[in-house]
């Protein structure tokens, strides 16, 4: 049986349960619920801090998680990254009161507060910044204010949180991150692949999606040139002499635009299809 962890709380708890229903796998319907056992699928949910899926991995405990990067790399577990699953981007940034500092020079000597000092000191290292790393649990924003740290290093979304502590980004992006499925190095339970698998295939479906349209024989070569598909497109004759149906994935991104270029070419009966399973 595939044991898995997935965060109990914070922005990667509810997209990773999401993605994970849309897997087609049974997910926890209380969030005061620590496990959840679906046995169709012989896979058993563990849900934990973000902060200690890592370690647990990484430890052997478990054999899947679904963490932040940055917490895996903050975490110096023995647990690698084996897929990107698309949710939870941020990057890792400096922030401080307006005015009191434009670049990473302006940190030589200053105190910053932190809750990834483990990247947070390996970043400086490499810079060769002398710094002293203040580490805090959370709430990190609050720390100049109460003049804990002359200036903080946090994991940023929009940036709102920021600007609400009266704050202003500055510097290099020190990493960035998105959520990933982490194991531990060199092993691959059972049920790994299948699980893996899955997960693709929801980021397959959530990326693309299926156009049908018909357009006439001798344009069907321009028509195909715009959508490829993945292997090739579908192409099947109509009962309308002279008239092929065509049916291929499209890149959701492109989709509007591609439908345009189609009914430019002489293509009608353009519809598109949202995808809700694949497997490539």
């Amino acid at each position: 049986m595939l044991r898995v962890a997935v965060p109990n709380k914070g922005s990667l708890s509810e997209a990773a349960s999401t993605m994970l229903r849309e897997a087609g796998y049974a997910q926890r319907t209380d969030s005061k619920q620590l496990t959840k056992y679906d046995p169709e699928n012989e896979v058993e949910f563990f849900y934990l801090r973000p902060r200690d899926i890592a370690v647990y991995v990484g430890e052997g405990t478990l054999d899947v998680g679904i963490t932040g990067r940055d917490l895996l790399v903050d975490s110096g577990a023995k647990a690698e990254e084996a897929l990107q699953l698309g949710f939870g981007t941020s990057a890792f940034r400096f922030a401080a009161m307006p005015g009191t500092a434009a670049s990473e020079a302006d940190l030589v000597g200053k105190r910053i507060a932190t809750s990834y000092d483990g990247m947070l000191k390996a970043y400086l290292t490499r810079r060769g910044i002398d710094a002293t790393v203040v580490k805090l649990d959370g709430a990190v924003e609050i720390s100049i204010q109460l003049g804990v740290a002359d200036a903080i290093a946090d994991v940023v979304e929009t940036g709102s949180t920021l600007r609400a502590a009266g704050l202003e980004v500055f510097g290099e992006v020190i990493a960035e991150s998105e959520g990933v499925m982490i194991t531990r190095p060199g092993e691959e339970p059972a049920g790994f692949d299948v699980f893996a698998r899955r997960l693709k295939g929801v980021m397959v479906a959530r990326t693309y999606v299926m156009m049908d349209y018909d357009i006439r024989a001798e344009r069907v070569e321009e028509a195909v040139g715009l959508t490829p598909g993945i292997e090739s497109p579908t192409v099947s004759p109509l009962h309308r002499e002279g008239w092929v149906a065509v049916r291929s994935m499209v890149p959701r991104k492109r989709a509007q635009k591609v439908m345009d270029e189609l009914f430019e070419l002489g293509a009608r009966g353009i519809i598109t299809t949202d995808l809700h399973a694949s497997r490539i």
